[in-house]
């Protein structure tokens, strides 16, 4: 090989390795230079561990400091809610699941007095040991043994009542356990000694007060007698009076006692009321009544009013409608004579219409009966429609304020009402009147029976002559529902003229330019012959008028139901019968009155009857009387010196429990208080009438009381001759 090869071989050689070395310095950095990024991330990693490290350092340091400070907090609260415990004047006690005391405040343990062994740690049923051991609590009519056994169900009960216990000092405790979570229980113990101190002031207070309002009805109840023993003569001479022959200034001086003496009455009957409804001594005395028939008895006893007033009382009763109802007559009479009486005072001209509805009900079922009083009044503004059942209200305007009351009127008629399970309401319109409403569920004593009217074979048309609308629209109303063919006009101008072809002729007596008998002879004077039946508000002074035989029948107006029936069916001519032989006697009355006014005005209201009347002035007299005279009734007075009405009936009853027989007993009394008459009726007595008498009253006791075996004491007021 030459040299110049030798040399190129060795260059080549060179290279190479001059090559190989770079490609290892190259990889060698590479390898550094991973190493290095390497190591930096290895770094950057043990510095982040680091970092984290010091944060989980830091947070358990704060994490201890906030136990610490929790631990501290929970400490003081603790402290707090037991000192507050402590502080508390009634008793607190926690009790584990087995009945072991785990703490209790010092006025749960202060009933012990300082015995060392009620502490934490004693149970439940130790306590109670040493509670009847020690004397501590008494036990009341149980021994300490049932005590004791008493108390240990009611702990373990569920829901235990609490319990009262008095301790050996007179103090009261009210234990209160509460159950809770596992088994736990809390008791409380309340010192109650002071309520219970307070409860016994309290019935202390409503005995006095319930003495204080015994007397108070004491207090009412003689008063009441004491103002009406003398109304009953000022009263009963007044309606005497009014009937005499008096000149017009007398009849206008007598008349203002009259109402004057009634008005009284009223606020006394309304005071004495409205105090027995707010006592709630109210009673109701349901019995069998007729109701059409005690409408009709108080629209008389409203006629002289309204006919000094030239107002029309008009009655309104369904035909179909059952009247025999059962209920309280009494209550009802005064329901109805409050919302009648209001009527009447508050209307100065047209009519006051009571109208009487309801649904068919059979014997025995109850009957939802609705009565309206309806007038042509004042009526009442629409503000004051919604005030009108408060207590002591009137409508207080220029129309209404020459009214004179109490106020208290409807107040009670609603509580009456809503008593006997009914409702009442009012419609009313300023200057167009006032309709009053109620309904009353009673319960029918007698089923209506269908009223056959035997007509004569041509009685078919019949003319109405009335001069008020409504009641003539009334009249045609009843006629037509008895199947006759009605024509109605206001007055008798062309009565003659209208009277052909008609079978009957009905008509008010007071029309606007003639009178029923006027109207009679001009009918008789113009060749009619059919039957005249006149309606008049006082037919019985139409008795002796010189054309009374003109008419075939007088009836009161408004007319009855019954009366009317009645009337149409004397038409029907009948075969002449013998007349009665008169009784021999007259019907004897007893009355019993130790005053000499009310016997006077007693006297003269029963003298137009035809009965023999003896007086008794105490009750001894009274029983010697009707063991001597054999009366057919008794009135009797109820307070009287010697022997009272109540203890003179006893003796009168005694009587007739051995020898037979029952004669009828009517009280008189002026007592008014709730229970007076449950009280006279139980002495034996047959019926109340409370001073001032009134003499249809009376008049209608004797004829009810007439034996058969002696003469009618009173003339029929209804004359169908």
């Amino acid at each position: 090989m030459s040299l110049a090869d030798k040399l190129a071989e060795e260059r080549r050689a060179r290279l190479a390795a001059e090559r190989l070395l770079e490609q290892k310095q190259a990889e060698l950095r590479a390898a550094n230079r991973k190493l290095d990024l390497h190591a930096r991330a290895l770094s950057h990693e043990i510095h982040e561990t680091r970092a984290e490290v010091a944060v989980v350092r830091d947070e358990n340091r704060r994490v201890k400091s906030d136990l610490t400070v929790a631990h501290q907090k929970v400490e003081i609260a603790e402290r707090r809610l037991w000192h507050s415990i402590q502080t508390i004047r009634d008793g607190f006690a926690f009790f584990d699941a087995d009945s072991r005391m785990i703490a209790a405040n010092r006025a749960w343990l202060a009933v012990f007095d300082g015995l060392e062994e009620v502490r934490p740690g004693i149970r439940y049923a130790e306590i109670l040991q040493i509670l009847t051991e020690e004397g501590i609590v008494n036990t009341g009519e149980r021994t300490p043994q049932q005590w004791r056994e008493h108390m240990l169900d009611r702990w373990q009960a569920d829901a235990p009542e609490p319990e009262v216990m008095r301790l050996w000092n007179g103090e009261y405790i009210r234990l209160i356990d509460q159950p809770g979570a596992g088994g736990d229980m809390v008791s409380l113990a309340h010192n109650i000694t002071a309520t219970i101190r307070y409860e016994k002031e309290l019935k202390e207070a409503r005995r006095r007060a319930e003495a204080a309002n015994r007397a108070k009805s004491a207090f009412l109840a003689n008063m009441s007698h004491e103002i009406r023993t003398p109304m009953n003569g000022v009263l009963g001479m007044a309606e005497l009076l009014m009937e005499s022959a008096l000149d017009e200034d007398q009849r206008l001086y007598v008349s203002t006692i009259r109402h004057s003496a009634e008005a009284l009455l009223v606020i006394i009957n309304d005071v004495l009321d409205y105090s027995k409804i707010e006592a709630d001594r109210i009673v109701l005395h349901p019995e069998p009544f007729d109701l059409e028939r005690c409408i009709h008895e108080l629209v008389t006893l409203m006629q002289a009013h309204a006919r000094d007033k030239g107002i029309d009382l008009l009655v309104d009763y369904d035909l179909f409608l059952p009247t025999r109802l059962i209920g309280d007559q009494g209550r009802i009479r005064q329901i109805l004579t409050n919302l009648l009486g209001n009527a009447v005072k508050f209307t100065e001209a047209g009519h006051v219409l009571i109208r009487v509805t309801g649904v068919q009900a059979e014997e025995g079922q109850e009957a939802d009966i609705r009565i309206s009083i309806e007038d042509t009044g004042i009526g009442i503004p629409a503000d004051k429609v919604g005030d009108i059942f408060g207590e002591f209200n009137q409508v207080d305007d220029a129309q209404s304020r020459k009214f004179e009351g109490t106020g208290l009127g409807l107040a009670i008629t609603q509580r009456l009402v809503r008593q006997m399970g009914g409702d009442i309401w009012v419609e009313s319109e300023p200057g167009r009147g006032s309709t009053f409403g109620l309904s009353l569920p009673l319960p029918v004593a007698e089923a209506p029976a269908p009223e056959l009217l035997p007509l004569a074979e041509g009685l078919k048309r019949v003319l109405v002559l009335e001069p008020n609308d409504a009641s003539r629209a009334l009249l045609e109303r009843q006629l037509g529902a008895l199947g006759l063919a009605v024509t109605a006009c206001r007055d008798g101008a062309r009565a003659s003229e209208m009277a052909a072809g008609v079978d009957l002729v009905v008509a008010d007596h007071a029309m606007n330019a003639t009178d029923g008998f006027a109207l009679a002879q001009a009918l008789r004077a113009a060749g009619h012959t059919m039957p005249i039946v006149l309606l008049a508000v006082n037919p019985g002074s139409l008795a002796q008028h010189p054309s009374r035989a003109l008419v075939q029948a007088v009836l009161q107006k408004p007319v009855a139901r019954r009366e009317l029936i009645a009337a149409l069916a004397a038409l029907v001519p009948a075969p002449p019968e013998a007349p009665p032989e008169a009784p021999p006697r007259a019907m004897r009355v007893l009355a019993a009155e130790d005053n000499k006014t009310n016997r006077l005005v007693f006297a003269k209201m029963v003298q137009a009857l035809d009965i023999e009347l003896s007086f008794a002035e105490n009750g001894r007299e009274a029983v010697a009387l009707f063991q001597s005279l054999a009366p057919d009734i008794v009135f009797m007075d109820i307070s009287m010196p010697e022997m009272d009405g109540k203890e003179a009936t006893r003796a009168i009853r005694a009587i007739e429990a051995r020898e037979g027989g029952h004669v009828p007993i009517i009280a008189m009394t002026a007592h008014a208080m709730a229970g007076d008459d449950a009280e006279i009726l139980a002495a034996g007595l047959d019926h109340y009438l409370a001073k001032p008498l009134r003499r249809a009253d009376i008049v209608a006791r004797i004829a009810e009381a007439a034996p058969p075996d002696a003469r009618p004491p009173a003339a029929m007021v209804q004359d169908t001759g």
